[in-house]
């Protein structure tokens, strides 16, 4: 079965090219594309995606194609597509299913799209696609093997799921993997939000107090970026050993009640819901603006912020205005939601390479596997090991080999002081 459903399928020549230029900085997947195309380790396997649909994930999906894959694919945040790259893949031919700006009705239509095509393995970003199987179309788990999760908040919901005995097939954590959190994560978000940011509203971070809701990895990446950029960041934590790092790291840690009323600008990145509430709006600055870079739209709470609103507008893309009852104006960027692919294009390819080439050889993984218990499982150390030497080969970066005496010094236990 293939059908599509995109914005405008005549921005398919412009999808092309952004596609080529991602492909251009992405030479992990392009060495497993190229091994792939000659092995078809995916020949008859029908994948249901639900990804950010930019021009990284277009070239996941050659990747996949080439494999021998049947992919469907549709968007995992109503804001986060790219309309030239979800065309340029309908006209290859791929079941895709994302438009820029879907309601919430138009959002999981395109969800359950992609279920119909019966997939064998999933490929989730937030675990919306998941979700839904299990929660209203269970009859898709008949022909579902495995999955995988491309982000925090999809892996904390998945584990919640384990945890319940709801989850009806192993799911691969492709975010845990080293080569995806400790890049993606820290260097991707902190770079992909300032863009974000800054395109949404052009103004100067230099001098500004930038306050960053959580230490997680995105959290970590996003305050070295900030501070880098010369603005004065602040971290609110509730975990007390993200809390001692972050002071160690040389940021101001203080609660989120301290920081309303000196920040000017706001950053949630924690896969929690309302980290920004009334109580710390009605204490913040006139002109204060407010960004979320977590997955889903519940970090800051809009509907806190519209209760305490006279009236909104619209002041340039992705910036919209909150008159407060009291005269102040507070700022809220993308709609509350992630701001790095709503404001600005997501993360720079070259991060994307390793957590995509994660993802496609998990897929090839859970082909080859036996039968796996319904748990959540981390990416093995083989696969994450083999993303980062041939991403080093790619960066012509050369490294050491233990020599025999060093593998069997730190093999045994006899040896001490000489």
């Amino acid at each position: 079965m293939t059908s599509f459903k995109v914005k405008d399928q005549n921005l398919a020549p412009q999808g092309k090219l952004l596609i080529e230029w991602a492909s251009m900085h992405m030479p992990v997947l392009n060495h497993i594309k190229k091994r792939f195309e000659r092995e078809k380790p995916l020949k008859g396997i029908t994948l249901g995606a639900c990804l950010h649909v930019t021009s990284e994930t277009g070239v996941l999906v050659e990747t996949l194609t080439a494999g021998g894959a049947n992919v469907a694919l549709c968007g995992s945040n109503p804001l986060s597509t790219q309309d030239e790259v979800a065309a340029a893949l309908a006209e290859k031919g791929i079941s895709v299913y994302a438009l820029r700006g879907e309601t919430t009705e138009e959002y999981y239509w395109c969800v359950n799209k992609v279920i119909d095509h019966k997939p064998m393995i999933t490929l989730d970003d937030g675990a919306d696609l998941v979700s839904t199987i299990h929660a209203k179309r269970t009859e898709a788990l008949e022909s579902v093997e495995g999955g995988t999760e491309e982000t925090t908040t999809g892996v904390i919901r998945l584990r919640a799921m384990e945890k319940d005995g709801a989850l009806k097939y192993p799911i691969i954590a492709v975010n845990d993997a080293y080569t995806k959190y400790l890049f993606d994560n820290r260097y991707g978000t902190g770079q992909s939000t300032l863009d974000g940011i800054i395109r949404a509203t052009n103004i100067l971070l230099a001098g500004k107090n930038f306050v960053v809701c959580g230490y997680g990895w995105c959290g970590r990446g996003l305050a070295n970026r900030a501070r880098g950029m010369g603005a004065n960041v602040i971290v609110t934590e509730v975990d007390p050993v993200r809390a001692l790092e972050a002071v160690m790291d040389g940021f101001r840690v203080m609660p989120i009640d301290e920081a309303s009323a000196i920040g000017d600008i706001f950053v949630t990145t924690t896969g929690d819901i309302s980290v920004i509430r009334k109580e710390h709006m009605l204490q913040m600055k006139d002109g204060a603006i407010l960004a979320n870079s977590g997955h889903f739209n519940v970090e800051i709470n809009i509907p806190n912020l519209n209760s305490i609103s006279s009236s909104k507008r619209t002041i340039r893309p992705n910036l919209e205005e909150y008159s407060l009852q009291d005269g102040r104006k507070l700022y809220l960027l993308a709609q509350g939601r992630l701001v790095n692919l709503a404001a600005a294009e997501g993360h720079p390819s070259e991060v994307m390479d390793m957590s995509f080439a994660n993802q496609a050889l998990c897929v090839e993984h859970l082909t080859k596997k036996e039968k796996m218990e319904p748990k959540v499982y981390n990416v093995p150390k083989e696969i994450d090991e083999l993303v980062a030497k041939i991403k080093l080969k790619g960066m012509n970066v050369k490294i050491d080999e233990l020599t025999g005496e060093q593998k069997k010094y730190i093999a045994t236990w006899e040896d001490g002081t000489v």
